[in-house]
């Protein structure tokens, strides 16, 4: 795997409809926002940054060694907006790619994260994304190439779907394995 691949973790969100906001989250088999960073780390992310906002506070103190968290400011605008402060630390530790997924995936499995995350070789061009059934999921895989201009169309509400199918992502099948089972779809 070539070096230079930081991973990002949305994990800012209320989540009003979850009831709690989901870094703070946990099941029968842990917290989900350690979880999630693992998942990045174990499939060879140099830097892990958990995108934080509600509970925030709480939400550090269960990051795991080695992840960083940083508070996204306008977090209650939306996804897009934390995707947009993932982004902006990433190339501020001179990512040459980034890997995102979201918190609210406790059962992705590992399989998936690594499937994605082979798929970087150091061609700064690449963007992938898992696919579970034909739906897509995460995580998504951006080559450097495409962090400016990623991050110039981000912003509030609006995350990368819009960006991702202009640029011809190429699907990862990852069918079964947790990428598109986020809790709100549930």
């Amino acid at each position: 795997m070539a070096e230079g691949l930081v991973g990002v973790v949305l994990a800012a969100g209320a989540g009003t409809r979850f009831g709690m906001p989901k870094a703070l989250a946990r099941d029968d088999a842990g917290a989900w926002l350690p979880r999630a960073c693992g998942l990045l780390a174990d499939a060879g992310c140099s830097t892990v940054i958990a995108v934080l906002g509600a509970g925030a506070e709480e939400a550090r103190h269960l990051l795991p060694h080695g992840a960083h968290g940083v508070v996204a400011e306008r977090w209650r605008e939306g996804i897009g907006a934390s995707l947009h402060a993932g982004i902006e630390v990433a190339r501020a530790v001179h990512a040459q790619a980034v890997l995102v997924t979201l918190v609210d995936l406790p059962h992705l499995e590992p399989e998936a994260v690594t499937r994605v995350a082979a798929l970087w070789t150091g061609d700064p061009t690449v963007l992938a994304r898992a696919n579970d059934g034909g739906s897509p999921g995460h995580p998504v895989l951006v080559g450097g190439a495409h962090l400016g201009p990623l991050l110039a169309t981000v912003g509030g509400s609006r995350g990368a779907a819009h960006y991702l199918s202009a640029h011809h992502v190429t699907e990862v099948d990852c069918t079964g394995l947790g990428a598109a089972d986020d809790v709100d779809a549930q």
